[in-house]
């Protein structure tokens, strides 16, 4: 049953990723807000490891984990949250981050030998025409925008950095347990997050109530949950079935843009929402059995 409730659960807790970033940021540096919740999910996954008696990771395997947490929690958070800073509109850069399960299919096809049928490529395509009409009417305005090459090339990086991180999760690294990965990905992000702070040397940090509700939400449900629910799926069902599922988070979080802060949605919107839904569908449909329930 958790198998199949899975998908559903990643995609409404991950799509509230980009509330609690609008929601947060202002009162407080992205980079160590990012920071902060990276280094209490470690400390909070490790205590939790230590309890459940999880084996910690050593040599090559240790490097991998460091390796795919600098990647899909470093990195790919870190530039993409600077990206949106720096001017570059948020619907170009979900526009962006829906070509992620694209570039995991490629990549997985080429170095991972996994193969998608061609009903998944069909739902690929689908689902990415349906992610664009949801984010035609924030295109409009936002490609009038004029962003530095460098922005462009932080966005790019990050996407393409959260693809190397999923893909490395396929690999030996499922044989370690769940509680160990996240406390060491955390840890190997974390780190990218304090170079990045004291780099770009934002210190901001009101001590605001929406700041600690903002921060307490990334560390509980986007880090500990989202991304713990991310890679036990990664793991059992391959990086490009898990990987179609980010095409939903664009559009559902612009309902719950609608829903939580007014945002007007306009019909080519919606019906762009139900054809991503259809498109995820008919790209994760096949008989790939389901992974056991997890302990």
């Amino acid at each position: 049953m958790f198998a199949r409730l899975a998908p559903a659960l990643f995609v409404l807790i991950w799509s509230s990723g980009f509330i609690v970033a609008r929601w947060a940021v202002p009162h407080g540096a992205p980079e160590l807000i990012l920071l902060a919740r990276m280094v209490l999910t470690s400390l909070m996954m490790g205590a939790a490891a230590l309890v459940a008696g999880e084996r910690w990771p050593t040599g090559r395997r240790l490097g991998l984990h460091v390796l795919a947490g600098a990647m899909l929690n470093g990195v790919y958070l870190c530039t993409s949250w600077w990206a949106v800073s720096q001017g570059m509109p948020a619907g170009v850069m979900a526009l962006l981050g829906a070509l992620q399960p694209l570039v995991v299919a490629v990549g997985a096809f080429l170095f991972l030998g996994e193969r998608l049928p061609a009903r998944g490529w069909a739902g690929l395509g689908i689902a990415l025409i349906g992610v664009v009409m949801v984010l035609e009417p924030l295109l409009e305005s936002g490609l009038a925008i004029s962003v530095p090459w460098y922005v462009v090339a932080g966005a790019v990086t990050s996407i393409l950095a959260m693809a190397v991180g999923t893909m490395i999760q396929s690999g030996s690294l499922a044989q370690d347990g769940i509680r160990v990965s996240s406390s060491v990905q955390n840890a190997g992000g974390a780190a990218i997050a304090l170079g990045a702070t004291m780099a770009l040397g934002d210190y901001r940090w009101d001590n605001s109530l929406s700041l600690w509700l903002g921060l307490a939400w990334s560390v509980l449900m986007l880090s500990a949950a989202a991304l713990s629910l991310l890679v036990w799926m990664t793991r059992r069902q391959g990086a490009t079935r898990v990987s179609v599922l980010l095409l939903l988070v664009p559009p559902l979080t612009a309902i719950e843009s609608r829903l939580l802060f007014g945002e007007h949605l306009i019909t080519i919107q919606l019906l762009g929402f139900a054809l991503a839904l259809g498109g995820v569908l008919l790209a994760r449909s096949g008989k790939n059995a389901l992974p056991p329930e997890p302990a």
